[in-house]
């Protein structure tokens, strides 16, 4: 098969959706790898590596697209890269469709075959493919949400473990998932207060069984998330549904209860944001300020560490796409059933129930049937 990536466009995404180590992995399966020049270089990976791997480097974005039968990327396609598409091109990347129905209708029309990281679920509920991000960007929140904290970006003032006699910061989780739970951990160790709440009591159990005393864990509700905020100098929003918006269980109404100088980071907003205000912001520009309380919701929050996101990602995600490059798209999820949950579109067919639930008019057809 002939495999490409090539340099992520959006702003400020220095990821990359392939490692010298995985083209050499690649070309060893007997593959074609073709690599745009300069893909890697945001990653500090270098041509030269590419090269020695075994992949062909290729001058523009258009010559990969149009040569390859599979494109490995990082981040969802961006309009400008819509017409690159072509029929049958397997396309495998995080897509996020629930909040970009314009990309959806691209992928549909020009019959690809959109393979998502963030909707394929393993036999014992893991997300393997977003994992490696939720760990990041969940480590990310407190550390951005520390220092928009600071009052020269608008924030309170407050230091999140205090010092002897003063008090500390406290955090509320909304999501005890991979996000919440690694939120939890940088949390706890910088001395914050932490609250965190989820739907599912079994997962609070577990991360009582974690944290111990150290945290609180309470049942979401919209009671409890009220209460909770009102008091917070920080308020990570962690929520997901595989494939599906995210709910908006952080109301605009509560911002008027919060400290004036408080902070929201929204990790959901890729899914559409969990918050009733969150609106899309990029690395260079993070924060917006609404009823007084600090926003920051970066949109590829692991793209600020893109040597450890694109190692950490790539980790994962070349497991299954060797499957589906020696396999081919349909006998890889013939032998390994898994795949057929990342598919989200195919010959011109919305193939994710979450993703036709999010939109009006838009029927989820079965990919098993298709392929």
């Amino acid at each position: 098969m002939k495999v490409g990536c090539v340099k992520e466009i959006k702003k400020q995404e220095f990821r990359v959706g392939m490692t010298p180590d995985n083209a050499k992995a690649y070309v060893a399966a007997g593959h074609e790898v073709f690599i745009e020049k300069g893909a890697g270089i945001g990653s500090g990976f270098t041509d030269d590596e590419y090269k020695v791997a075994g992949a062909t480097l290729i001058d523009t974005a258009k010559e990969v697209w149009d040569g390859v039968d599979m494109m490995i990327k990082v981040k969802e396609p961006l309009k400008e890269e819509y017409p690159l598409f072509h029929e049958g091109l397997i396309l495998y990347t995080y897509l996020h469709l629930a909040a970009d129905k314009a990309q959806m209708d691209a992928l549909l029309d020009a019959k690809v075959k959109g393979v998502a990281y963030e909707t394929l679920i393993e036999r014992n509920h893991t997300i393997p493919l977003l994992a490696p991000m939720s760990q990041i960007a969940g480590r990310l929140a407190v550390q951005e949400g520390a220092k928009y904290l600071e009052k020269i970006f608008g924030g309170e003032g407050v230091l999140l473990g205090g010092v002897p006699g003063t008090p500390k910061a406290n955090i509320v989780i909304l999501g005890g998932g991979s996000v919440g739970t690694n939120a939890c951990k940088i949390a706890v160790g910088m001395g914050a207060n932490v609250t965190i709440m989820d739907i599912n009591i079994q997962r609070l159990e577990y991360l009582d069984d974690i944290f111990g005393a150290r945290i609180q864990t309470l049942v979401s509700t919209d009671a409890n998330i009220e209460r909770a905020v009102a008091e917070a100098d920080l308020v990570i929003g962690s929520v997901l549904i595989p494939g599906k918006a995210a709910p908006k269980i952080m109301k605009e109404k509560y911002l008027k209860l919060m400290k004036p100088g408080s902070v929201i980071v929204d990790v959901a907003v890729d899914q559409g944001g969990c918050c009733e205000t969150t609106k899309v912001t990029y690395h260079d520009d993070p924060i917006f300020i609404q009823e007084g309380v600090v926003h920051y919701c970066v949109g590829n929050m692991p793209g600020a560490v893109p040597r450890t996101s694109t190692i950490a990602l790539t980790n994962a995600t070349l497991k299954y796409g060797l499957q589906i490059a020696n396999k081919g798209l349909e006998q890889a999820c013939k032998d390994n059933d898994v795949i057929w949950s990342a598919i989200n579109t195919y010959d011109g067919k919305l193939t994710c129930e979450n993703v036709a639930e999010s939109f009006e008019g838009y029927t989820y057809t079965d990919p098993r049937s298709l392929a």
